[in-house]
Protein backbone atom coordinates (compact mmCIF):
# COMPACT_ATOMS: atom_id res chain seq x y z
CA UNK A 1 0.00 0.00 0.00
CA UNK A 2 1.43 3.24 -0.55
CA UNK A 3 2.03 6.49 1.88
CA UNK A 4 -0.83 8.44 2.07
CA UNK A 5 -0.38 12.51 2.63
CA UNK A 6 -2.24 14.40 5.32
CA UNK A 7 -2.47 17.34 7.07
CA UNK A 8 -1.91 17.30 11.28
CA UNK A 9 -5.47 18.60 11.16
CA UNK A 10 -6.99 15.79 8.91
CA UNK A 11 -4.85 13.25 10.88
CA UNK A 12 -6.26 14.49 14.29
CA UNK A 13 -9.70 14.10 12.77
CA UNK A 14 -9.51 10.58 11.41
CA UNK A 15 -7.80 9.65 14.64
CA UNK A 16 -10.86 10.76 16.59
CA UNK A 17 -13.17 9.37 13.88
CA UNK A 18 -11.60 6.15 14.79
CA UNK A 19 -11.09 6.18 18.14
CA UNK A 20 -14.91 6.83 18.26
CA UNK A 21 -16.17 4.02 16.02
CA UNK A 22 -13.71 1.60 17.99
CA UNK A 23 -15.32 2.74 21.50
CA UNK A 24 -18.72 4.41 21.06
CA UNK A 25 -19.67 3.21 17.37
CA UNK A 26 -19.48 -0.81 18.17
CA UNK A 27 -21.48 -0.20 21.99
CA UNK A 28 -23.65 1.16 19.95
CA UNK A 29 -24.14 -1.41 17.00
CA UNK A 30 -24.28 -3.69 19.77
CA UNK A 31 -27.14 -2.73 21.58
CA UNK A 32 -29.03 -1.84 17.71
CA UNK A 33 -28.64 -5.49 17.16
CA UNK A 34 -29.19 -6.80 20.38
CA UNK A 35 -33.04 -4.65 20.72
CA UNK A 36 -33.63 -6.21 17.28
CA UNK A 37 -33.10 -9.73 17.83
CA UNK A 38 -35.62 -9.60 20.96
CA UNK A 39 -38.32 -8.38 18.22
CA UNK A 40 -38.14 -12.39 16.90
CA UNK A 41 -37.48 -13.66 13.79
CA UNK A 42 -34.58 -12.87 12.42
CA UNK A 43 -35.05 -13.95 8.98
CA UNK A 44 -37.81 -11.08 8.42
CA UNK A 45 -36.64 -8.72 10.45
CA UNK A 46 -35.95 -5.17 9.02
CA UNK A 47 -34.81 -3.76 12.07
CA UNK A 48 -32.10 -6.41 12.47
CA UNK A 49 -30.80 -7.05 8.96
CA UNK A 50 -30.39 -2.73 9.01
CA UNK A 51 -28.23 -2.43 12.16
CA UNK A 52 -25.60 -5.67 11.00
CA UNK A 53 -25.72 -3.41 7.13
CA UNK A 54 -24.84 -0.53 9.23
CA UNK A 55 -22.03 -2.94 11.45
CA UNK A 56 -20.90 -3.75 8.20
CA UNK A 57 -20.25 -0.48 6.66
CA UNK A 58 -19.28 0.90 10.00
CA UNK A 59 -16.26 -2.03 10.06
CA UNK A 60 -15.41 -1.06 6.39
CA UNK A 61 -14.64 2.25 7.87
CA UNK A 62 -12.63 1.35 10.64
CA UNK A 63 -10.14 -0.85 8.42
CA UNK A 64 -9.91 1.67 5.64
CA UNK A 65 -9.06 4.14 8.90
CA UNK A 66 -6.81 2.20 10.33
CA UNK A 67 -5.03 1.39 7.23
CA UNK A 68 -4.59 5.04 6.16
CA UNK A 69 -3.12 6.17 9.88
CA UNK A 70 -1.08 3.25 9.74
CA UNK A 71 1.01 4.66 6.46
CA UNK A 72 0.23 7.94 6.87
CA UNK A 73 3.08 11.12 6.40
CA UNK A 74 2.19 14.11 7.96
CA UNK A 75 2.59 16.86 6.10
CA UNK A 76 2.74 21.03 6.63
CA UNK A 77 1.47 22.99 3.41
CA UNK A 78 3.27 25.97 5.24
CA UNK A 79 6.25 24.06 5.51
CA UNK A 80 9.16 23.84 2.56
CA UNK A 81 9.54 25.51 -0.37
CA UNK A 82 7.14 28.65 -0.71
CA UNK A 83 6.17 29.20 -4.24
CA UNK A 84 5.44 25.93 -5.27
CA UNK A 85 3.10 23.38 -5.37
CA UNK A 86 3.31 20.80 -2.48
CA UNK A 87 0.78 18.40 -1.22
CA UNK A 88 -1.86 20.49 1.28
CA UNK A 89 -1.94 23.61 -0.62
CA UNK A 90 -4.46 24.61 -3.05
CA UNK A 91 -3.76 25.23 -6.69
CA UNK A 92 -5.49 27.33 -9.37
CA UNK A 93 -4.60 26.04 -12.86
CA UNK A 94 -6.46 27.52 -16.14
CA UNK A 95 -6.31 24.39 -19.19
CA UNK A 96 -4.89 25.95 -22.30
CA UNK A 97 -7.74 27.25 -24.45
CA UNK A 98 -9.68 27.86 -21.26
CA UNK A 99 -10.90 31.39 -20.05
CA UNK A 100 -11.87 30.06 -16.82
CA UNK A 101 -9.71 28.91 -13.91
CA UNK A 102 -10.41 25.47 -11.82
CA UNK A 103 -9.05 25.60 -7.77
CA UNK A 104 -7.62 21.46 -6.64
CA UNK A 105 -6.50 20.92 -3.34
CA UNK A 106 -3.47 18.69 -3.68
CA UNK A 107 -3.61 15.88 -1.22
CA UNK A 108 -5.55 13.08 -0.07
CA UNK A 109 -9.44 12.88 -0.43
CA UNK A 110 -10.17 13.06 3.32
CA UNK A 111 -8.48 16.24 3.12
CA UNK A 112 -11.38 17.62 1.17
CA UNK A 113 -12.72 21.12 1.54
CA UNK A 114 -15.79 22.82 0.54
CA UNK A 115 -16.03 24.13 -2.93
CA UNK A 116 -12.59 22.62 -3.97
CA UNK A 117 -11.89 19.12 -5.98
CA UNK A 118 -9.37 17.10 -4.80
CA UNK A 119 -6.28 15.58 -7.02
CA UNK A 120 -3.87 13.11 -5.56
CA UNK A 121 -0.21 14.01 -5.82
CA UNK A 122 0.06 10.79 -7.44
CA UNK A 123 -2.33 11.38 -9.96
CA UNK A 124 -0.67 12.50 -13.33
CA UNK A 125 -1.79 16.23 -13.23
CA UNK A 126 -0.75 15.72 -9.44
CA UNK A 127 2.92 14.55 -10.01
CA UNK A 128 2.97 17.20 -12.95
CA UNK A 129 2.22 20.35 -10.63
CA UNK A 130 4.36 19.26 -7.45
CA UNK A 131 7.22 21.38 -7.02
CA UNK A 132 5.95 23.69 -10.05
CA UNK A 133 5.36 27.67 -9.29
CA UNK A 134 2.43 30.27 -10.49
CA UNK A 135 2.94 31.19 -14.37
CA UNK A 136 4.60 27.76 -14.97
CA UNK A 137 2.80 25.20 -17.54
CA UNK A 138 2.90 21.83 -17.34
CA UNK A 139 1.15 19.12 -19.21
CA UNK A 140 0.19 15.40 -18.26
CA UNK A 141 -1.46 12.80 -19.92
CA UNK A 142 -5.32 12.47 -19.35
CA UNK A 143 -7.58 9.29 -21.10
CA UNK A 144 -8.73 12.25 -23.62
CA UNK A 145 -4.97 12.85 -24.71
CA UNK A 146 -2.57 15.17 -23.20
CA UNK A 147 -3.52 18.09 -21.46
CA UNK A 148 -1.64 21.52 -20.69
CA UNK A 149 -2.44 23.65 -17.94
CA UNK A 150 -1.10 27.21 -16.56
CA UNK A 151 -0.26 27.20 -12.71
CA UNK A 152 -2.22 30.80 -11.73
CA UNK A 153 -1.80 31.02 -8.20
CA UNK A 154 -1.02 28.68 -4.72
CA UNK A 155 -2.66 28.80 -1.32
CA UNK A 156 -3.39 26.80 1.42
Amino acid sequence: MTETQLTEGTHARLAAELEDLTTRGRVEIARQIEAARMLGDLSENGDYHAAKDAQGKMESRIRQLQAMLADAVIVDAAVGEKGVVNPGVVVEIRYEGDDETERYLVGSIEERREGVAVISPGSPLGKALIGRSPGERVEYEAPSGVLTAEIVSIGA
